[in-house]
């Protein structure tokens, strides 16, 4: 799984050169033993059985995309496409209607719909997640062929067996296996994807292989997976609709603001510290202050959020 996450940055930065001539997308498929995979901004603690997976053999990593956190195997694929377009929008609506193309094609009658998501009728087949480089953009997901649903449901949730056992249930019938509507082996729809998506392939070289390595080493760091838990005097806790699960961590001195963390599922476009969180710093934690003090649009760093939800979220009673 590391060896994948490092591979797409390694693509972005090094493979991908439209300055140099090397024009157009790079798209690749793999598929990874038991693990699960949480987001950038996520909690471990909060989204991880650890227990359950140390039991069950199943790895845990963290990826630098936001979204939420998904479980895999070798019973489905995962999708990983790069490209020098600077547009985070315009790329990840590009690569999810490629998806959907693909699987009309096939005779499943697929959709986009909410923030992230592929559905056939009213379940998921495919959740998928993004994260800006410089001036490249990488967009990667899950395709749920089949899966072992013991291990995605354990693997973030109590192990309880009469929750687990609930869990199975309801979350088999929210996901969309795609066996049940194609005829197609696992490899063979593999084989089909590559077809109709891709015009060439690119070869990476033993040098390649070992850069991606020494990057690959940053993901399988325990501060990277474990994650900064700065210290913090108060937490606020919220959904918001079309945007996702908030968790606001400050660290007050007579309601000063001396540091946040912004934990959740939600979809990072910009620059969080330097466009937004390093903005309030040293503010009372006012809402006419923090108002003002904030772009009008902070949809450029989180998308879909409103400014206005944003300071209700951080001066909630």
């Amino acid at each position: 799984m590391s060896f994948y996450l490092a591979m797409e940055e390694y693509v972005a930065r090094h493979v991908l050169r439209p300055d140099e001539g090397v024009e157009g997308d790079c798209f690749f498929m793999w598929q990874v033993e038991p693990s699960v995979i949480f987001g950038r901004n996520q909690l471990l603690e909060n989204e991880v059985n650890q227990q359950f997976c140390q039991e069950h053999g199943i790895s845990i990593y963290r990826r630098k995309s936001g979204g939420g956190c998904v479980y895999a195997d070798h019973n489905n694929v995962m999708f990983s496409y790069i490209t020098a377009e600077d547009n985070v929008g315009f790329t990840f609506n590009r690569y999810i209607n490629m998806i959907v193309h693909v699987l009309h094609r096939l005779g499943v009658d697929a959709r986009a719909t909410g923030r992230n998501d592929v559905m056939v009728g009213n379940c998921k087949v495919s959740g998928n997640a993004f994260y800006k480089m410089k001036n490249r953009s990488i967009v990667h997901g899950t395709m749920l062929y089949d899966t072992d649903m013991l291990n995605m449901v354990g693997s973030i949730t109590p192990t309880d067996a009469k929750l687990l056992s609930k869990g199975i249930m309801s979350v088999r019938q929210r996901i969309a296996l795609l066996k049940d509507y194609i005829t197609l082996t696992l490899d063979e729809f593999k084989q089909y994807v590559r077809e109709h998506l891709c015009d060439g392939k690119i070869m990476l070289t033993a040098a390649d292989v070992s850069a991606i390595e020494e990057l690959e080493q940053e993901y399988l760091s325990p501060e990277f997976i474990y994650g900064n838990n700065p210290r913090y005097t108060l937490v606020r806790q919220k959904r918001i609709e079309g945007v996702g699960e908030f968790e606001v961590r400050m660290e007050l001195k007579n309601n000063i603001i001396h540091s946040v963390n912004l934990m959740g599922d939600y979809f990072l476009v910009g620059d969080l510290d330097r466009q937004l969180l390093d903005k309030l710093k040293g503010l009372p934690l006012e809402q006419k202050v923090i108002s003002r003090a904030l772009s009008d649009r902070i949809d450029d760093v989180i998308m879909n959020l409103d400014k206005e939800d944003f300071v209700n979220l951080l001066t909630q009673e």
